[in-house]
């Protein structure tokens, strides 16, 4: 299949003579169109590679995974063959766990796994789940959560036919996170930078800690200003230590 017929991969400037790529995980409920704006603000010599799970954007008609085991299954063989240059990856919120889970699953199967981990707006993952499950609450309480959450845009809230078009992969996403069981593993080889935001209610600075448990290698830790959604309110920020960091990992390549 061609890159640009790829359904899982949206590739915002492809190069084929890049020296790494970065993949990109959404959010619950977000797209790939969420990175296609980062270009500028990495290295040049980075491919940014945003995934696309099913059930949103150009995927909206395709039925949204709701366990994280079938969609990492899934992933291992859909990115399989961009995997070939060296690469990063990173994950916001529910993107920093299927991010990881990804990585591990790569190790079991031997396949090439990333140069560095970027975790965002997530729990180490070995941690509990201290929030209340949002998948199977009626539906007024549901959109009140995301609305108390700010992770959703204003138009969506205000509109009952945007609200029943995007609810079963919000639903779907939530239900990936909220029956997540953690099985212990050896840690990774690659870097680790975790980010948090400062005023996030949901994940904590100890939280974002966690996640040094998890490498063998570096581990680097980042609060941004913000709440949950610092992916949006300190995106410079949060582009200029990424871009830090990958160059960093371009010198490694040397």
């Amino acid at each position: 299949m061609s890159p640009l017929a790829d359904p899982w991969i949206l590739r915002p400037k492809p190069d084929p003579r890049a020296r790494a790529r970065l993949l990109c995980f959404p959010y619950a409920g977000g797209g790939a169109s969420l990175f296609r704006t980062w270009t500028d603000g990495l290295p040049p010599e980075i491919e940014l590679c945003a995934v696309q799970p099913p059930g949103r954007e150009a995927r909206l008609g395709e039925r949204p995974y709701a366990r994280l085991d079938p969609l990492v299954a899934a992933l291992v063989p859909a990115l399989r063959g961009h995997l070939g240059t060296p690469f990063a990856v990173f994950g916001h919120s529910l993107g920093a766990l299927v991010a990881f889970e990804l990585v591990r699953a790569l190790r079991r199967v031997g396949l090439p796994g990333p140069r560095w981990l970027f975790a965002s707006a997530f729990r180490a993952p070995d941690l509990p789940d201290l929030q209340p499950p949002l998948h199977r609450l009626p539906e007024p309480v549901f959109w009140d959560e995301l609305r108390r959450l700010n992770g959703t845009p204003s138009e969506v809230l205000d509109s009952d036919e945007l609200r029943h078009l995007i609810e079963p992969t919000l639903r779907a996403d939530f239900a990936v996170h909220e029956t997540y069981v953690y099985s212990t593993g050896e840690p990774l080889d690659c870097p680790i930078s975790a980010f948090g935001g400062d005023s996030d209610r949901e994940v904590s600075a100890d939280m974002v800690d966690g996640w040094r448990r998890h490498t063998r290698g570096d581990f680097i830790k980042r609060m941004l200003p913000g709440d949950h959604f610092f992916i949006h309110s300190s995106r410079a920020l949060l582009l200029e230590a990424l871009a830090a960091d990958l160059e960093r990992l371009l010198s490694r390549l040397d």
